[in-house]
């Protein structure tokens, strides 16, 4: 006769019989026990007195459930808490549907903090273009030139097509100084930077892009920046491969120290200079070199992502408007161009190509050894890509890609333009 014993304050169900002990744990269910020693009882459990090596016929589905022990002669231990867990999470596991699975909300919550220094950095920015207009010294204006150059260096040449597109390979020395000039931009460090942005590509033009252009320029380029993202967009960005980055002794050494170089680079040595070296104001260094000067560089960087709501074509144009006046200036069918092929050195973040001040600086660090392994595609190999589209209907990304492998860049190919 199999008998039963369940004990309410213990983890688990004993069931006993002469010679013989079986433990299954479950989650103190009194009638999941009953279940099964009614299974047992109608199995006929009873032959594993003269099979002690045999382990009773189980239900596969109860297999599931339970987690059964025999032992002969000996009693059956009882299991501790982590082994009790354990066996929990496993049954968890097992049971899941990845289809019922809880979606992540897609809904993206205000960022409280950043509206607030947002809000005060562009009311202030504009007393400090006030003063700059006519209050401050000859050499507060060079420096705030200098620091925005400088800044907007880092972000282009550095963070974007240095370490978000590898678009070229630096000298260490070369990295650390586009290191401390991104430092000098205040948007986070290069790794938090270059995450977002590679996520940004990724999802380009899709909702779950943070700077979705469908959405129009000023979305894109200050809306979007008071928003945290959402949980499904964090699950998401997290996907992204940073394995290049992580082997990086520059960008992971900012990430560690990035706020002590922010304090010092960003606020300490900018600040104090005009009111140290030519005896400028107070409020020329605050509200010029600060606020102004953080104005500046923002949407110098936000620029990067939002650039296509200002160079790009709509959907189905084949040409620019003649109403915008930004072609005017500069024939360009950048945007389309970079999230194509986002690696050639040459593509420019404000909608030029092989003209821009940044192309000209890696081309010049080419020179002088510190920039290696150029990237960019010769136009003779897009035209064989477009070719190859109109002949095997195939898509533009698959015959560019074929392309490439026969692409064999001249030797020194970035001292020549086109």
């Amino acid at each position: 006769m199999l008998h039963l014993r369940y004990y309410p304050n213990a983890p688990y169900v004993k069931y006993i019989k002469p010679g013989v002990g079986i433990m299954a744990s479950n989650d103190d269910n009194a009638s999941a026990a009953h279940e099964f020693y009614n299974y047992l009882s109608f199995r006929r459990a009873m032959p594993l007195a003269n099979e002690p090596h045999t382990r009773p016929p189980v239900h596969s589905a109860l297999q599931k459930v339970f987690s059964i022990r025999v032992k002969l002669g000996v009693p059956t231990a009882r299991k501790t808490h982590k082994e009790i867990m354990k066996t929990r999470m496993t049954e968890v596991t097992e049971k899941a549907d990845p289809a019922q699975e809880i979606e992540l909300s897609k809904k993206r919550e205000a960022n409280w903090p950043a509206v607030l220094i947002l809000i005060h950095v562009h009311l202030l920015s504009l007393y400090g273009l006030w003063l700059l207009l006519y209050d401050v010294k000859w050499f507060t204006v060079f420096l705030l030139i200098s620091l925005c150059f400088m800044a907007t260096l880092g972000m282009t040449t550095g963070a974007h097509r240095l370490w978000a597109h590898r678009s070229y390979k630096a000298h260490i020395s070369l990295r650390i100084m586009l290191m401390l000039f991104q430092t000098l931009a205040g948007v986070g460090s290069i790794y938090d930077w270059v995450q977002q942005h590679r996520f940004h590509h990724a999802h380009f033009a899709t909702s779950n892009d943070p700077y979705d252009n469908n959405k129009g320029f000023l979305y894109a380029q200050i809306i979007t920046r008071m928003r945290k993202l959402s949980p499904h967009q964090e699950k998401l960005k997290q996907s992204i491969d940073m394995s290049d980055l992580e082997n990086d002794s520059v960008v992971m050494f900012q990430k560690k120290i990035y706020w002590l170089l922010y304090i010092i680079l960003f606020l300490l040595l900018p600040l104090n200079a005009p009111l140290e070296y030519w005896d400028d104001s107070v409020l020329s260094a605050v509200f010029v070199i600060g606020f102004l000067r953080y104005f500046i560089v923002l949407h110098a960087a936000w620029l990067i992502e939002s650039a296509i709501c200002v160079w790009g074509l709509k959907p189905g144009q084949k040409s620019p408007p003649d109403s915008n006046s930004v072609f005017i200036i500069s024939m360009s069918f950048w945007p389309q161009y970079h999230y194509l092929i986002p690696y050639d050195y040459k593509s420019g973040e404000y909608g030029t190509y092989d003209s821009g001040c940044s192309s000209a600086f890696i081309r010049v660090w080419a020179a002088l050894g510190l920039a290696t392994d150029l990237r960019t595609v010769e136009s003779k190999t897009i035209q064989r890509a477009l070719a190859n589209v109109a002949k095997t209907k195939r898509s533009l990304q698959t015959c560019l890609e074929e392309a490439l492998k026969e692409q064999c860049l001249p030797d020194q190919h970035y001292l020549r333009r086109g």
